[in-house]
């Protein structure tokens, strides 16, 4: 005969359990999902060792998080600085970076602390100057995760602060008390996980112009059935650069190179391109993919075809790559925005893309078209989500089979559509 104290097989035989039993229970389950959140953790980060893009088609191990597990764009960023932090990770050479806090992921393996007690650690880490002998670190390292065994973030934090109080006395140099005098730089960065970058310091001038520029393009868009803008204020500044900058790049009435609209150079064999094999050159930027080429490639000078009434190209061969005034138009009365399921980028985010590649002898036609957004533009390329035009005439998306085995169809409710 069963004991009453034994585990129930079912939730509903819960209010039978003896109080004890219950506490106990809650505290084994707390050690499984720890255990099971760095074995999770531990699998993305081979994948991130493996290369995301080429494991997902995602361009960092953030953005893969945030698609696959459909969770906040903070959660995913928090998981994967976590991943990141815990175990090894690639270099732009080659070779394994070693991890910020290996004790903190042997204690996270056995189920011995959690996410916030974890973050804590890392934030305290991350903050030790790189003077400091790599055995003093791992020294203040233990002194936290063995705390961490019986204490909270905020004792962890308190700890933390004594750590660096201790290892690093004089603390952050002062600021510069005189702005004025500060010298304009700007260094393009390589991150570790392959993401590049920015870093500078402006005159006043030069900030006050560039940020009166971004400001007004960096406001949330307008709610759409209710849905407000989910970016963050930093993400906000980036999209706004970014357009900023291609706004730049192709106006021809701004400088540029020998009098034409600035360019950059893309350089690789037509058989490569053709059979998405070996590489490309990128100039300035070095080595990238032929898929990534080909995303570059999207708006090449081409000849006109079919025309429509107002003799505007409408319907045009597949010599011709670049969309239109008219379907553009046509395009944002249709998708309103990203045509990616749940994504609330608007039309001015949105480039167009050739649903069959131009290589596939895919025609620039409305029906072969749909907008997306710089993030899920790459994301089509580089993985193996699919997009068609259905019967009704609106895009819809399938996912990979290790998202999806079913292969439901699914489609963006965020836009309206008139």
């Amino acid at each position: 005969m069963a004991s009453e104290n034994a585990s129930p097989k079912t939730p509903t035989e819960w209010w039978r359990v003896d109080t004890a039993v219950l506490h106990a229970r809650k505290q084994e389950l707390e050690i499984l999902k720890r255990q099971l959140d760095a074995e999770q953790n531990a699998i993305l980060a081979e994948i991130n060792t493996r290369g995301v893009r080429g494991c997902s088609g995602h361009s960092t191990l953030a953005a893969m998080i945030f698609e696959d597990f459909l969770v906040t764009d903070k959660e995913a960023k928090d998981r994967a600085d976590r991943v990141l932090a815990l175990y090894p990770g690639p270099s732009i050479g080659g070779d394994s970076v070693p991890p910020l806090a290996p004790l903190t992921a042997e204690a996270a393996a056995e189920g011995a602390i959690g996410g916030s007690q974890i973050d804590a650690i890392i934030r305290t880490l991350a903050r030790i100057p790189s003077t400091v002998p790599e055995e003093k670190v791992r020294g203040g390292e233990k002194i936290l995760v063995d705390l961490a065994r019986h204490a909270g973030p905020r004792q962890i934090a308190q700890a933390g602060r004594r750590l660096l109080d201790k290892l690093d006395p004089d603390g952050k140099e002062p600021r510069n008390e005189d702005p004025k005098d500060a010298r304009p730089e700007l260094r393009f960065v390589k991150h570790r996980d392959g993401t590049l970058g920015l870093k500078g310091t402006l005159d006043l001038e030069t900030y006050a112009r560039l940020k009166s520029d971004l400001d007004p393009m960096a406001k949330p868009h307008k709610a759409i059935d209710g849905v407000r803008d989910s970016r963050t204020q930093d993400e906000r500044y980036g999209d706004a650069f970014t357009d900023y900058v291609r706004l730049k790049t192709t106006s021809r009435n701004l400088p540029g190179q020998a009098a034409e609209a600035t360019h950059i150079l893309v350089t690789m064999s037509y058989e490569d391109l053709i059979d998405d094999l070996g590489e490309a050159h990128l100039d300035l930027v070095g080595p990238i993919s032929a898929t990534d080429a080909r995303i570059l490639a999207c708006d090449a000078r081409v000849r006109p075809g079919v025309l429509g009434t107002a003799g505007e190209p409408l319907d045009i061969g597949r010599s011709k790559r670049t969309v239109s005034l008219a379907q553009k138009y046509a395009l944002t009365l249709r998708d309103g925005g990203c045509a990616f399921p749940g994504c609330d980028m608007p039309v001015p985010r949105c480039t167009a893309h050739h649903i069959v590649f131009w290589r596939h002898h895919g025609e620039t036609k409305i029906d072969n078209l749909v907008l997306l957004c710089t993030k899920h533009h790459r994301l089509i390329h580089h993985s193996e989500w699919k997009v068609r035009i259905a019967q009704d005439g609106l895009p819809e998306f399938t996912a990979p089979a290790y998202l999806d085995p079913a292969g439901e169809p699914r489609r963006n409710t965020m836009h309206l559509r008139t």
